[in-house]
């Protein structure tokens, strides 16, 4: 990533210099007309206070300020100003007179007037240090949140551009069996996977999406996945749901259901039926799956880490960090799933 250099050290102290001169030159000669020896005054006590400033600005801040160690700071500051206000009260007017002896020049200030101009410098000019770091700060942050974002909506582009083939791929081939086997309900079962396809690929295209429509995707791919099987009802959909309009990341729901269809079911056996448990109440969602563990030729060695379970992993990471629980278990020829969400709001 190109990052525009927006900390601009040559621009801030030109602004707090300048500022700095047309303040001082007005305080010196107390609002009148400013002659040359006004300007030569002003801008040799400038070079002289700019010591402090400096000072202040790269050793004091980044040592004792930025690393919180505050009681230090403030030592370091009083000392700071107290030893270069008495500085400049002790030798400033003896090297402006010698390096400008055609000139006669008078101390505007005395020596206490002296040590509270240093040190309303020094504080005014740590104040727009401070200021100035904190909307760098602010700055790059928000430049660094933005490509980060880029980041996420082009990882989940990826992974829902992944999850939509291999839906229709595996899909597909429930129309396949249903063609060979040449069963009247091809039709229906064409009809209800347009409208299946229709939510996964446009519907789906969103942030979030509520609660319902991912419940109604589960039924419609159960009633779906019933043209596939000779002995339906495999499935006990258990739902207790608070809020219908309870919103969630789309298509978290549909790879489990899908797996647990691809590893736990075959047409025309009496296999145990696949348990879904949903339950949604205030900010948390549960998602509870399991199904049975069939061990057939056609299956993987590593049968239930295929890619519809590791997108939902990446998902899970990219858009609930810190807020899910993804965990799989098997025992007992049962494979489980168990996904729970933290949400922000209900």
């Amino acid at each position: 990533m190109h990052k525009s250099n927006i900390h601009r050290p040559l621009v801030f102290h030109s602004v707090l210099w300048i500022l700095a001169f047309v303040v001082l030159i007005f305080v010196f000669t107390k609002g009148k007309r400013p002659v040359r020896i006004d300007y030569l005054y002003t801008i040799s006590f400038l070079i002289l206070i700019s010591i402090p400033v400096c000072l202040n600005f790269y050793v004091l801040m980044p040592r004792f300020l930025k690393q919180e160690r505050y009681l230090n700071y403030v030592i370091a500051f009083i000392l700071n100003a107290s030893i270069f206000g008495y500085i400049i009260f002790r030798f400033f007017q003896p090297l402006i007179d010698s390096l400008f002896p055609s000139y006669f020049f008078i101390s505007y200030l005395t020596h206490n007037n002296l040590i509270i101009v240093v040190t309303i410098f020094l504080v005014s000019s740590t104040l727009m240090k401070l200021a100035e770091d904190w909307f760098y700060f602010n700055a790059s942050e928000n430049k660094s949140l933005k490509f980060k974002n880029q980041q996420i909506e082009t990882q989940l582009f990826a992974l829902r551009s992944q999850i939509n083939p291999h839906f229709l791929f595996n899909s597909l081939n429930v129309i396949y069996a249903l063609a060979l086997d040449k069963k009247s309900s091809i039709t229906n079962a064409i009809v209800e996977l347009s409208d299946i396809l229709r939510y996964v690929i446009y519907d789906s295209d969103t942030e979030r999406v509520q609660l319902k429509d991912e419940i109604l995707l589960l039924k419609n791919f159960i009633a779906f996945q019933n043209y596939r099987l000779e002995t339906p009802h495999k499935t006990e959909l258990n739902i207790d749901v608070e809020n219908e309009t309870f919103e969630i990341y789309p298509m978290l729901l549909l790879p489990l259901l899908e797996n647990s269809y691809k590893h736990g079911t075959i047409s025309g056996t009496d296999t145990a039926p696949i348990k879904i448990k949903l339950q949604q109440k205030g900010t948390k969602f549960l998602f509870h799956i399991s199904n049975p563990i069939l061990h057939t030729q056609n299956q993987l060695k590593n049968k239930h880490s295929g890619i519809g379970l590791e997108n939902l992993r990446n998902n899970l990471k990219l858009v609930y960090p810190n807020r899910h629980t993804f965990e799989i278990e098997t025992n007992d020829d049962i494979f489980k799933v168990k996904l729970e969400l933290q949400t922000d709001v209900e």
